[in-house]
């Protein structure tokens, strides 16, 4: 029995430990992805170690230490995506301006356009995103434009293009190039029914994967420039699409203690939006996060539409009372340190960013 139980610990223990070293290699921040399930891997292997192994022994308690060690620490991430865990974002209560975005990332190759667009029509977001979109999701989106007359447009063949449909008023959009060539990111006002105007941006960062990249560099950058932009925003802001990263990732979480934006998610659980065909490896890379000035009024998965993501439909509305009630988390000296060298790694700052409407 020990023969098997050392190596799978050592193992266990290595999978945990390497993340620390923030190291940014592809293959040491791709450990933050699986925490869900190398919490589950940790849980039944103390309970195996426990139920199988001589409870006499020091050698037995050393590795039920270090299992117990690792089930602690990677229930740590992902406690705050459960509903054991309390509320970032309040519930919306009364009525007030609203906003209703659809994120959806389509696969490129993914031909099934007819059931996205169902979705579309049967859950009425006020904006639509796309990611992955390319000509061909262009011409076949464009079907919305009767609804949907206000748009933002890059489509692409390198698994990068992006779309924005909108039944509200863009105003001061545009497409740029943060960090990467070919790797564009959509910045715009909205117009929202109530003639107030919030701030939106819409992001994919590289993957750190190969042979996208063999390092999170890129994606950590654009990410933390437009964190330290829409920190100084004094309005209402949103920022949205497929980071590439999961929620509960160490980048994820600078994001958000630089920003100062909430995560709906917190308290209410994961919402893993991929991989759409593997419920075992499922993990949440669709983001939507946003100020304090928005409380919730629903958030959901939608149904799979052909690609390995699921959209994500998100309501927000605009609250009087919520820059009062509500709180994220907060950067220290170090973590504003260690934003700015990621930002300088890639040659980046956050005047790179553009500030629809001024702040």
């Amino acid at each position: 029995m020990l023969a098997f139980f050392l190596p799978a610990t050592a193992a266990l223990a290595a999978l945990t430990l390497l993340p620390l070293s923030r190291h940014d290699a592809w293959w040491v921040r791709g450990l933050d992805f699986p925490r869900l399930q190398l919490f589950a891997i940790s849980l039944v292997l103390t309970a195996l170690e426990a139920a199988l192994l001589d409870l006499s022994r020091p050698s037995t308690w050393g590795l039920l230490s270090i299992c117990s060690a690792c089930l602690v620490y990677q229930g740590w991430w992902i406690l705050p995506y459960t509903r054991l865990f309390p509320v970032e974002v309040k519930p919306a209560a009364g009525s007030g301006a609203s906003i209703r975005i659809m994120t959806a990332n389509v696969l490129t190759p993914n031909r099934n356009a007819d059931v996205l667009l169902s979705l579309v029509r049967e859950n009425a977001p006020d904006l639509l995103v796309t990611l992955e979109s390319d000509l061909w999701w262009q011409e076949r989106l464009d079907a919305l434009r009767p609804d949907y007359p206000f748009t933002i447009q890059c489509p692409l063949d390198n698994l990068y293009g992006m779309h924005v449909y909108s039944r509200l008023p863009l105003l001061d959009s545009r497409t740029e190039y943060l960090v990467s060539p070919g790797v564009p990111s959509m910045h715009a006002r909205v117009q929202l029914a109530d003639g107030r105007i919030i701030r939106v941006h819409f992001l994919h960062p590289e993957p750190p994967v190969p042979p996208e990249s063999d390092a999170s560099g890129e994606r950590d950058a654009e990410l933390v420039i437009v964190a330290r932009s829409v920190a100084e925003a004094a309005g209402p802001v949103i920022v949205t699409g497929d980071l590439n990263d999961v929620a509960w990732s160490e980048t994820t979480r600078l994001f958000r203690k630089i920003s100062g934006l909430l995560d709906p998610r917190v308290g209410r659980g994961m919402f893993n939006t991929f991989h759409a065909d593997h419920w075992f490896m499922r993990w949440p890379l669709d983001h939507l996060f946003h100020s304090a000035h928005f409380r919730l009024g629903a958030i959901r998965r939608l149904p799979a539409f052909g690609s390995d993501h699921f959209p994500l439909m998100t309501t927000l509305v605009l609250s009087e009372r919520g820059r009062a009630a509500q709180e994220g988390l907060d950067a220290d000296a170090e973590d504003v340190a260690f934003a700015l060298e990621k930002a300088r790694s890639e040659g980046v700052r956050k005047a790179d960013v553009p500030q629809p409407g001024g702040r």
